[in-house]
């Protein structure tokens, strides 16, 4: 029987996907604080534990898009789903440092399998500004996972519930997207041309894929750099750090819900240029305020990474698009590779603070803030780099047409 292809069903699917990766994010912050505490890591250990998430993600996205094609999205989703389950009965029975390193990975390679099955899936069953939408809406649910996972692992930090509780929380949207997709059936790609794997190698060798691929190793630190080390470098600043999680990331839910006339109306490099500004802005004030004006900070920073990774990927799906389901899926791999790369880097950056501030005679809380803000201070690079990139994009691609049409 010829069966049809529930497109409902599919992105519902895609989004529970994603809610589950949105999660594991938020659920690992709101506990790394626990983790290090329990097991007696330091800054730079952590830093480590983060970035197995980060290096885990890109591994899986690489094999998924070179793979697309051939194993088909159906198959790298229930991939998705067996190491989303093992990453998280890893983390629950983790003994300690080493433990925690394959947990985070595995979980790391189910949050890169959905990307690369539900990124090109999305593309192929929608077009133009619809492809745009629809991708936008499907990314909502990242930072829409984490503003779930942010309230769920406060209260249940405040309710003494324990972190492995946290962490077994993250089957339940994993278990929903299990049971959406099983038995349907998945679209074919659009663009034959893009089945050819040399022809995607191809198309990735232009001088605006490397570019972009540049602009997301950015873009991705910006986003993912304070969000994720939020419970440490904000704890003492006299606002609650996973509630500035869930303020951010609940903001960037709604961006992304109503980002078809934005796009649409600033153009994608218009937004991405925007975007890097704001985020400089919202991170600079995260430097050097204290208590309810972080909040304000908050807003300023969502606003500015609302639109980077969607807008980042269907910028590939539009002006580079024979390189198809590899494309997108190497362009987010980039990003999780440098997110994961600075990781450590994050840490050490705090773990030489604390030593310097301490030698200034800071002490509890005044120390950790000092600390935060310094770390903050050196994380606004990331962004003042992206307002460089953003703006030769701009003037690059000015009055140049995507090479896919936005107009159907």
């Amino acid at each position: 029987m010829n069966q049809t292809i529930n497109k409902s069903a599919l992105f519902n699917g895609s989004c529970f996907a994603l809610i589950t990766t949105g999660l594991s994010f938020s659920i690992r912050a709101g506990i790394l604080s626990q983790l290090g505490a329990e097991f007696d890591l330091t800054g730079e250990q952590l830093g480590h534990i983060n970035s197995m998430w980060f290096f885990g993600f890109p591994i899986s996205m690489i094999l998924g898009g070179l793979f697309y094609h051939s194993v088909g999205p159906k198959n790298i989703m229930k991939i998705a789903f067996v190491a989303h389950t093992l990453g998280v009965l890893l983390t629950i029975f983790a003994g300690g440092y080493i433990g925690l390193l394959i947990s985070m990975l595995c979980i790391g390679l189910g949050t890169g399998c959905t990307e690369a099955a539900c990124n090109p899936m999305i593309a192929d069953m929608y077009s133009g500004n619809t492809m745009n939408k629809m991708l936008n809406r499907f990314h909502m649910w990242f930072p829409g996972g984490i503003v779930m996972g942010a309230l769920i692992s406060k209260f249940m930090t405040i309710f003494d519930l324990g972190w492995q509780a946290q962490m077994g929380v993250i089957m339940i949207p994993a278990i929903t997207y299990f049971v959406l997709f099983y038995g349907k059936k998945f679209p074919e790609p659009k663009v034959d041309e893009a089945t050819s794997l040399s022809s995607n190698l191809k198309s990735m060798m232009s001088p605006l894929y490397i570019f972009l691929l540049v602009c997301m190793a950015f873009t991705a630190i910006s986003e993912f750099g304070p969000g994720q080390w939020v419970g440490v470098i904000l704890g003492s600043s006299g606002a609650d750090p996973m509630i500035i999680l869930a303020l951010t990331a609940g903001l960037v839910t709604v961006l992304r819900f109503f980002a078809g006339p934005v796009v649409s109306s600033l153009g994608q490099t218009g937004v991405l240029l925007g975007g890097a500004i704001f985020t400089a802005l919202g991170i600079y004030l995260f430097s050097v305020v204290t208590g309810p004006v972080a909040y304000l900070a908050a807003i300023i920073y969502g606003l500015g990474y609302a639109y980077f990774w969607p807008v980042m990927v269907g910028a590939v799906a539009q002006r580079v698009p024979l390189s198809s389901a590899l494309g997108m899926s190497v362009i987010g791999a980039i990003g999780m590779f440098s997110s994961g790369f600075f990781q450590p880097v994050i840490g050490h950056w705090i773990d030489s603070s604390t030593v310097e501030n301490t030698a200034k005679g800071l002490t509890g809380n005044a120390l950790e803030l000092a600390t935060g803000q310094d770390t903050l201070e050196k994380m606004m690079l990331f962004p003042i780099i992206l307002i460089v990139l953003f703006t030769i994009l701009f003037f690059w691609q000015k009055g140049k047409k995507p090479a896919v049409s936005a107009a159907h």
